[in-house]
């Protein structure tokens, strides 16, 4: 399986660094080969430019961003989906990875 690269978006990229590492750790638990990272959205195009990303999940606090997101990757093979509100709140990083790969069809 080639490794993937899950961009997570919020308003400022501090709160979704916490969700991060329990992502993380459940790629690890989980055996999978992929790389989580957090950027604010108004980082996110540059991101896009520079690495191969497979899948950008929303905070619920930019939802209202999904379908500009949609828009940046149209034509491009890259799922974009708002992170499950319950999964965020309770910072459930095996519940958001799960969300990432179902999006990936994985």
């Amino acid at each position: 399986m080639a490794k993937k690269t899950i961009m997570l978006c919020c308003a400022a990229g501090m709160s979704t660094s916490l969700l991060v590492t329990k992502m993380q750790k459940a790629v690890e638990d989980e055996g999978k080969d992929a790389e989580v990272f957090a950027v604010p959205a108004a980082e996110a195009d540059d991101q896009l430019e520079s690495k191969d990303i497979s899948c950008i999940l929303l905070g619920p606090q930019v939802r209202y961003m999904e379908d500009d997101f949609k828009k940046k990757v149209d034509g491009k093979d890259i799922p974009v989906a708002v992170i499950d509100m319950q999964a965020y709140g309770m910072m459930q990083g095996d519940k958001v990875i799960k969300q990432a790969y179902d999006l990936m069809g994985e």
